[in-house]
């Protein structure tokens, strides 16, 4: 069967729940730039150490064609439902973590939960968007957006409650986040094999 005429037109409900995934995912991203400057005071970071944090969470996107090339063979929903809660368990245990190395390892742990979301989500749009891709990339980037304002006035509230050791308590939100994301999106079928192919630009150049 035709697998435009299988899925016909912009499906609203699932360009929403992809879109709500993205925003799940980003709040947590977004916690490392207001929790910085009270890591660096509790672990006596140097200018250099903070400079390899930043490189942790960037260098696995190198793996993005990786990535691309696993979600040829793998559906695409279990990035999108299982990235957000790796990222939220890494990036929730930031201020409770003893060493720099362990920090370290949180970081480039979320980079490659964040490369895995990132390669496949905009694949999945375009597909559920029929013809009208711009429409669904304006719901997903909005999602993007929205969490970059609502992560960094999470983590911030999270710390003057509970103090920088105990932000930990706001994992159960990407938790529940994923649960919620499981269940709508456990039906989406197996079809992003022959989307993936002509899509390298988003790969070379991931949407984050």
């Amino acid at each position: 069967m035709d697998e435009a005429a299988e899925q016909p037109g912009f499906q609203t409900g699932k360009v929403a729940t992809i879109s709500a995934a993205h925003l799940s995912h980003d709040v947590f991203s977004s916690f490392l730039a207001p929790l910085l400057p009270l890591l660096i005071d509790k672990l006596g970071l140097s200018l250099s150490m903070v400079g390899l944090l930043d490189v942790a969470r960037k260098v696995p996107q190198l793996a993005n064609p990786l990535i691309g090339l696993l979600a040829d063979r793998i559906c695409v929903k279990y990035f999108v439902i299982l990235a957000p809660v790796v990222t939220a368990v890494s990036m929730s245990l930031l201020g409770v973590a003893p060493s720099f190395p362990v920090l370290f390892i949180l970081l480039l742990v979320s980079g490659f939960s964040a490369a895995a979301f990132h390669v496949p989500g905009p694949v999945l749009i375009k597909h559920y968007s029929g013809s009208n891709s711009g429409r669904g990339m304006s719901f997903y980037m909005f999602g993007g957006e929205m969490a970059r304002t609502l992560g960094p006035l999470l983590i911030t509230a999270a710390v003057s409650w509970w103090g920088l050791e105990g932000s930990y308590r706001v994992l159960p939100i990407g938790l529940v986040a994923s649960v919620v994301m499981f269940f709508r999106l456990r039906n989406l079928r197996p079809m992003v094999r022959l989307l993936l192919l002509p899509t390298w630009s988003l790969v070379a150049h991931p949407v984050l």
